[in-house]
């Protein structure tokens, strides 16, 4: 069975965090979350990823977004390796729950597995992110290797671009950044966008003479 991807709802499941017990549903509800996981604690590239995410977290909280992150190790190791993480990125806390998964049942239903890596025989987790929205489904999806650490500045910039999708029939360009302009779908017809962006938008004269590369700034 495959995995869930984009599009799909991310399951109801009861996770055990280092905050306690919850729900995922109850967790994501009228708020966007990045659920990401790590191959382990105590683990190079994971402990300068945990100390990121702490340091962003002001700018997802501007954003309206919770941050939740996996490990399969137990609770106790997750709270011993805050201290380290804490210690590698100095003046940042790690506010954000993690969850624990030692039975390795929760990272396969949230298509986390690490098709290459293992730890005697057992499956371990990928360095996955996804994107959920307030509906509980996943909007966009990174997966790493063990090796790679992420970009928090591109989990910002595709962040913000899927907030702007959400609050305008816009999409955006290759390697857009947030203020630069974006374009209009091309199910949104002249007439419509007239009105949708009062502010005006700049149509590309192109070979083909087609009118779909259109460009605004949303107010």
């Amino acid at each position: 069975m495959p995995g869930i991807t984009i599009g799909d709802t991310v399951p109801n499941l009861e996770v055990e965090t280092t905050q306690g017990k919850l729900k995922l549903h109850d967790y994501f509800a009228d708020s966007w979350t990045l659920l990401f996981s790590h191959p382990s604690d105590f683990t190079p590239v994971c402990t300068t990823e945990l100390g990121a995410m702490a340091k962003y977290e002001s700018e997802f909280h501007k954003r309206g977004v919770k941050l939740l992150g996996l490990s399969c190790d137990d609770l106790g190791s997750h709270r011993e390796w805050i201290k380290d993480v804490e210690a590698f990125t100095p003046g940042c806390k790690v506010t954000y729950p993690i969850i624990s998964d030692t039975s390795r049942e929760i990272i396969p239903q949230l298509n986390m597995v690490d098709p290459i890596e293992g730890d005697a025989g057992k499956i371990v987790p990928s360095r996955a992110l996804h994107i959920v929205g307030p509906d509980f489904k996943i909007k966009l999806s990174f997966l790493y290797p063990s090796s790679t650490g992420r970009n928090m500045e591109e989990v910002i910039r595709a962040l913000d671009s899927l907030l702007m999708a959400s609050r305008h029939k816009v999409a955006t360009p290759v390697n857009w950044k947030a203020g630069e302009p974006v374009v209009i779908s091309p199910s949104v017809s002249d007439e419509e966008a007239k009105k949708l962006f009062p502010q005006g938008f700049e149509t590309v004269d192109l070979p083909s003479k087609k009118t779909y590369l259109r460009f605004t700034t949303p107010t």
